[in-house]
């Protein structure tokens, strides 16, 4: 295959199991974070870990809207793949490309990881391509299969993990919100000040922690609403954290909150959890499955309507104004992250569809 095109890494494995995994090109990029992004690269470590060998082949482009350049030297890639290559291609570029795969789908042992679908024509023939499709969330799976003819054998869920970490301090007012997404309208970041706008009484502070370059007007749109509610000192819009300082961001935190007018699972959900933090997300997608339950049914959070400012204000200001509440919240929070599961589950989740897929 064209080493000299693509960022490949061997594993050596003791089994003889061979993977090769092809990645959106800005994979690594820190500044641009993603929970797509996180979920490959642990993916690809774990398996590695697993005892598998693999190689892993970042494509540039601005996927899923490849430039010509790039699909060019996706067709290379596939068309230098040996005979039989077992290949999990990131659903970003798989599902956007059916053109491609499908002289390649006898030849080649095609999976596709779908992290967000993308419910068009061109999603449904890049999959009828594949020998397996993996979801990162039962309802994305759900989502699939009623959206595309495909057999429900060959669709399977392979969930995130979520790696151990120290309980978020906390301080008895709850009045330090976080938000860990980029900046864009998916996010509501839009909703979210305008509900907080309604809060001016209250006592509170917000860190939004996510990219401020994919959506530049929004941004500056946003930043014109705080100053104009006189919520500029309140709310920090800090860019994208990653590592310590993401860490840092969590420990301080009370209450995390995402407002997003769609997910297909939020990993972010469970990072939260995993500190034993209350979480405050919409009713969307796959982000109730992400926050779960207690063992005791109770939920380490609220859920309020889509788009919806008001219920969301509303959430707010119950959490900062019920202390009873936040210190449920916080108990179910805590017993929730002794359920979550880890990244080894994920990885044997996915391991055993490339297995069947490689037999």
């Amino acid at each position: 295959m064209e080493a000299g095109r693509a960022v490949s890494a061997e594993r050596p494995g003791a089994t003889g199991r061979v993977v090769h995994v092809v990645l959106p090109g800005d994979i690594d990029d820190p500044a641009t974070p993603s929970g797509g992004n996180t979920y490959d690269r642990r993916i690809c470590r774990g398996l590695g870990e697993a005892g598998w060998s693999v190689y892993e082949h970042a494509v540039p482009g601005s996927w899923p809207d490849p430039e010509p350049a790039s699909r060019a030297a996706l067709a290379r890639l596939l068309a230098a793949a040996p005979n039989d290559a077992v290949m999990l291609l990131d659903g970003l570029i798989a599902s956007t490309v059916p053109d491609l795969l499908a002289p390649h789908a006898r030849r080649l042992r095609l999976v596709v990881l779908v992290h967000l679908p993308l419910d068009d024509e061109a999603e449904s023939r890049a999959l009828a391509s594949a020998r397996a499709v993996i979801t990162t969330s039962e309802w994305t799976r759900r989502r699939l299969l009623a959206r595309h003819p495909l057999p429900t054998q060959r669709v399977r869920a392979a969930p995130p993990g979520v790696l151990p970490a120290p309980s978020a301090s906390g301080s008895a007012a709850g009045a330090r919100l976080l938000c860990v997404a980029a900046v864009t309208r998916h996010k509501g970041h839009d909703v979210l000040v305008d509900a907080l706008s309604r809060l001016a009484e209250l006592p509170w502070t917000l860190v939004c922690a996510g990219t401020l370059s994919r959506e530049p007007e929004l941004v500056h749109r946003l930043r014109g609403q705080l100053a104009a509610a006189g919520l500029a000192d309140r709310v920090r819009l800090a860019g994208p954290l990653t590592g310590a300082a993401l860490d840092d961001a969590y420990a301080a935190a009370d209450l995390l909150v995402l407002p997003s007018r769609g997910e297909t699972y939020g990993m972010v959900v469970t990072e939260a959890l995993a500190r034993g933090l209350p979480v405050l997300g919409t009713d969307v997608g796959g982000l109730p499955e992400a926050l779960g339950h207690a063992p005791d049914g109770a939920r380490p959070g609220l859920l309020v309507p889509v788009d919806d400012p008001a219920a969301l204000a509303g959430a707010l200001t119950r959490w900062l104004r019920d202390a009873d509440l936040r210190a449920r919240l916080r108990l179910a929070a805590h017993a929730r992250r002794d359920a979550l599961t880890g990244w080894p589950v994920t990885t044997a989740l996915l391991a055993a569809v490339l297995e069947e897929v490689a037999a």
